[in-house]
């Protein structure tokens, strides 16, 4: 099984920047995408962002394309999640997930595609 580590998140103003990281241990981390989701209270899960396992082709939500960006490093098991220009809008919690996605990454933003689970990490951005 795949353990994944969500940290980064915190208190930034509007227009401030980020970067979350999703740390990896167990499984082989190179073969799983990874993405990132968010889910205010009362709210459905959101996909963000998602990053293939090996090519590192990358999908965005509309809502943060052009602000965030998804990047990995697979020699430290990690992904990582910039996220500049934050708006108030973009406070919530978020969380990293692994799965065996297709290569065309059609279902990135579902959360039942994925196996695995990290914990959240809060992330503040005040008006």
């Amino acid at each position: 099984d795949v353990q994944l580590q969500a940290s980064g998140g915190g208190l930034v103003q509007e227009g401030g920047s980020l970067r979350l990281s999703c740390a990896a241990s167990g499984g082989t981390f190179d073969e799983y995408s990874i993405g990132w989701f968010r889910q205010a209270p009362g709210k459905e899960r959101e996909g963000v962002s998602c990053i293939r396992s090996s090519v590192g082709s990358t999908r965005y939500a509309d809502s943060v394309k052009g602000r965030f960006t998804i990047s990995r490093d697979n020699a430290k098991n990690t992904v990582y999640l910039q996220m500049n220009s934050l708006k108030a809008e973009d406070t919530t919690v978020y969380y990293c997930a692994a799965g065996a996605l297709s290569p065309i990454l059609s279902s990135w933003a579902s959360p039942g595609a994925y196996d695995y689970w990290g914990q959240g990490t809060l992330v503040t951005v005040s008006s």
